[in-house]
């Protein structure tokens, strides 16, 4: 997962590197046919030849310098005169060789303008990267929250080389220490406790991935812990050395600034994967937005005609691994409708800890229409665009009913919950067991393809058309 982040981020400072080298080349060439006479001004295919010749020379310099490097550069200033040699070298190779195959001219002012607009340009990208990187990456809903396991020594070196680590946003959320012949106090990290206490740390805390940092000689059956990893959805990752694993399926070797380890990712998606799933959310979601803001009006008026209360529901969820996050709706049933839940709880058809009731008395009117087209969930593209949810995932979960779970259905949210999915276009009407909906969700979360959620896409469209939706 690491590696493939930097990777994701590197070709994208690439292409961003690449892109800024056209527009200052086009400001400065601009700027120069108005400082100077048409005989002093270079010729147009000459300058489309120099910036292409820039992109390339550029793109290997910043790799040799480290700009494409996985390690961080230890202060800004030392990546401040690495980026000035690197704009230097870009401009003084490409005078040298302009003179020698005979371009002229090669206007002064135009290469002045050139080399200062892309610096400084170059300069205000990489100072918002490692500016983003080093104080609100961490602080993003969707941060991957990492707990250690180790002694002191082992989870400070990890810690560090996470801290060093170029990625889009990682977080030690605290760490097990473990008992032997040195000292074990954490320091700067928060001790959530002892092992005696993982499995109860793994359903009370966020925790995308445990890395395992065990001295050599602690005694431990370390599969019991990785076991439970796997049982309810969190990754793992192993400082190797410490143990034979005998027949672990779905490990991985990954390194973390040459460190190898051994993983076991929660999820078959790849971090190219989660890149492309959220660039479709996006799309989707400010689709869905321009959707839910023409149809607001008309749907508000008839929810407030139909009944007394607020247009829109707002419920507390489950999110990925223990997220909490309010997921919003149209509301479909009367303003007392929890408290009457109770009551109802008696007549639920479903076997495990979901509720549905056929013919619910608490849906009004306009609310049983709202559900059978499917229009109440379109809120939920708000959740959408702010992380919460992706349009094909598992159904959220309320914190009522994952407190009901066996730890095998834990894994069900080891992924983002998502507005449609597997359950919804595989006749949740008909489904009243809930371990079939779990299995449902496994099946997804285990054989993710990019093009799975394109046609769990257009099933949902042929459903809500076909107007099987929730009743």
């Amino acid at each position: 997962m690491f590696s493939q982040q930097f990777y994701i981020l590197i070709n994208i400072l690439m292409v961003a590197d690449a892109v800024i080298l056209i527009f200052t080349g086009y400001a400065a060439y601009s700027i120069s046919l108005e400082l100077q006479t048409g005989s002093l001004v270079m010729a147009w295919a000459d300058f489309i030849g120099s910036v292409l010749f820039l992109m390339f020379l550029n793109n290997y310099l910043m790799g040799k310098y480290g700009f494409y490097s996985i390690k961080r550069f230890r202060t800004y200033r030392v990546m401040f005169f690495a980026l000035f040699k690197v704009v230097a070298l870009d401009f003084i190779i490409f005078a040298t060789g302009a003179v020698l195959i005979g371009v002229s001219p090669v206007p002064r002012v135009f290469m002045v303008q050139y080399f200062i607009y892309s610096f400084i340009v170059f300069l205000i990208v990489r100072l918002i990267l490692y500016y983003y990187l080093d104080n609100f990456s961490q602080l993003r809903f969707n941060a991957w929250k990492i707990l250690l396991v180790g002694n002191e020594k082992r989870i400070r070196l990890v810690a560090s080389v996470l801290e060093k680590q170029k990625n889009w946003g990682h977080q030690v959320v605290g760490c097990v220490s473990v008992s032997g012949e040195e000292n074990h106090d954490p320091g700067d990290f928060c001790k959530l406790g002892e092992m005696k206490d993982f499995d109860n740390i793994l359903r009370e805390h966020e925790i995308d991935e445990v890395i395992f940092a065990l001295p050599r000689e602690y005694p431990v059956k370390i599969e019991q812990l990785l076991t439970k990893c796997e049982e309810i959805g969190v990754a793992f990752r192993i400082i190797p050395g410490l143990f034979d694993i005998d027949n672990q399926h779905h490990i991985k070797v990954d390194s973390l600034l040459g460190i190898p380890t051994l993983t076991r990712p929660s999820l078959q998606i790849t971090a190219s994967g989660l890149f492309y799933k959220r660039i479709l959310d996006l799309v989707g979601g400010l689709f869905g937005l321009i959707v839910l803001l023409i149809i607001y009006p008309f749907i508000g008026l008839a929810i407030k005609l139909n009944s007394s209360g607020p247009v829109f529901f707002k419920q507390l969820r489950i999110g990925k691994n223990g997220r909490r996050f309010y997921l919003y709706k149209f509301r479909t049933m009367v303003m007392d409708a929890e408290t009457k839940k109770s009551e109802l709880m008696k007549h639920n058809e479903m076997t495990g800890p979901m509720f549905k009731v056929e013919d619910d008395p608490r849906i009004t009117s306009v609310g049983k229409f709202l559900r059978k087209t499917s229009l109440d969930e379109m809120p939920q593209f708000i959740n959408v665009l702010r992380g919460e949810m992706s349009l094909v995932g598992t159904r959220p979960p309320t914190p009522d009913e994952v407190q009901q779970y066996e730890d095998w259905h834990l894994r069900r949210i080891s992924t983002k919950p998502g507005i449609t999915g597997l359950w919804q276009i595989s006749g949740r009407n008909a489904i009243k067991d809930f371990t079939e909906v779990v299995k449902l969700d496994l099946q997804y979360i285990d054989s993710w393809r990019f093009a799975t959620d394109l046609w769990i896409l257009w099933r949902t469209v042929w459903v809500v058309l076909a107007r099987k939706g929730a009743k």
